[in-house]
């Protein structure tokens, strides 16, 4: 992780910390969920700290921008240490994942409401000055995220679990509450949607280059 990246996950783990211990007096009665027991304040600050990295990768990858991704997390743990009496123990990665599954397409919806997408804008991003292969490092991630971002949700989600995660079977089996038979079966689907998501972006790429004066 590059040094600026290192410093704002480091804000982020602060950030979600933070927003729990502001909310822990809060009453959220009107929306059906019960406050943190004191007696259960240690259990949410170990939720954050075993699982704030893994929430906060999972809902990037899952198409949250960059600028939306710390609040997007903070919402997951905030919800999580408001129905943490109703977690089970050794559940609490489940709880935390279904919850991300919820947040990060309603975190999407809200952001593209409020700001349109500024191509312009992207593609400076996408482009900033840098060394060599930082630079390529980062126009990868850009086409990797475009890929995973065109897929449909149950896909993108198995193989972001799989292939980034580096999840077995029988973890990424448990996590969806599937068959580990179905969820190989997804990863397939996921990896067959993958090949052909990238082919049709080579194929607008080539049009393009296409269409370009010599």
């Amino acid at each position: 992780m590059i040094p600026a990246a290192a410093a704002a996950h480091h804000r982020s783990v602060n950030g979600a910390a933070t927003a729990l211990d502001a909310a822990e007096p809060v009453s959220s009665a009107s929306a059906g969920e019960s406050l943190v027991p004191a007696e259960l304040h240690p259990r949410v600050t170990l939720m954050v700290k075993a699982h704030h990295d893994f929430i906060w990768r999972l809902l990037r990858r899952l198409g949250v921008a960059p600028a939306d991704t710390d609040d997007a997390t903070q919402r997951v743990f905030m919800i999580a240490a408001r129905r943490v009496a109703d977690i089970a123990v050794g559940s609490e990665r489940s709880f935390l994942f279904g919850t991300a599954l919820r947040v990060a397409p309603e975190t999407i919806r809200t952001a593209r409401r409020q700001a349109p997408l500024d191509d312009e804008a992207h593609e400076r991003r996408d482009s900033s000055p840098g060394p060599e292969e930082l630079t390529a490092q980062l126009r990868a991630r850009a086409v990797l995220e475009e890929i995973l971002t065109a897929m449909p949700l149950e896909l993108r989600t198995v193989l972001v679990l799989f292939e980034l995660e580096q999840m077995t079977k029988n973890e990424v089996a448990e996590l969806l509450e599937l068959p580990v038979g179905t969820a190989v079966s997804r990863l397939r689907r996921a990896r067959e949607e993958f090949r052909a998501q990238l082919k049709r972006r080579n194929a607008r790429l080539g049009r393009r280059q296409a269409d370009v004066p010599a």
